[in-house]
């Protein structure tokens, strides 16, 4: 009895937090001239959250549910309220899964792209992993990476349901909303390079 008390009072708790979080990500008004401007389209930023640029306090990943991080906060609606329902779900069948990236600002993609290239040699090999300020999902809030033991795995066989695919063949942590109305996701593209 005390162990199904305890599982129920348990599920409860992460029901209520993850209303809480999704009530705190309410749309607020958008500032038409603080956009994004990418290669195929602009992209609104919302004002209501922290300036900051997207990177992990002391690289230390978040949950899905730390909305006040930009990281997360700034994530597509869509994208948020499903890594939410995955890690919910995941966490059911005993996995933890964190984000070791989300939304990210145009300086620090190119940040990161800058340091890909140092670390790989050449822009060209950079770009199997790191995109541009104008093409990385990531700029927008339409892309996650995810970390936790066996939360790339569990999202791989199971993401699908909740609309997320592994979009990269090289990254097994790196998650779009990009599952087709029937939960297929499209084929892997062999790097971020295309």
């Amino acid at each position: 009895m005390r162990t199904r008390t305890a599982s129920w009072v348990g599920r409860f708790a992460v029901v209520a937090v993850a209303a809480g979080a999704l009530s705190f990500c309410a749309p607020a008004a958008h500032d038409p001239s603080a956009t994004i401007t990418l290669a195929d389209r602009s992209v609104p930023l919302d004002p209501a959250f922290d300036s900051g640029d997207g990177s992990l306090p002391d690289g230390r990943p978040l949950t899905p549910f730390d909305v006040q991080n930009p990281a997360i906060g700034r994530l597509d609606p869509a994208l948020l309220s499903a890594i939410q329902g995955a890690a919910v779900a995941a966490g059911n069948d005993g996995i933890t899964m964190t984000i070791t990236s989300g939304w990210r600002s145009p300086a620090f993609q190119q940040q990161l792209l800058d340091e890909a290239v140092q670390t790989y040699g050449s822009l060209a090999a950079a770009r199997q992993y790191v995109q541009t300020p104008a093409a990385s999902r990531h700029v927008v809030g339409e892309a996650v990476d995810v970390g936790g033991v066996g939360a790339d795995q569990w999202l791989i066989a199971n993401g699908a349901r909740f609309g997320l695919c592994q979009i990269y063949a090289n990254e097994m942590w790196h998650f779009e909303l990009a599952a087709d109305a029937a939960g297929n996701c499209p084929a892997l593209l062999p790097n971020a390079s295309g």
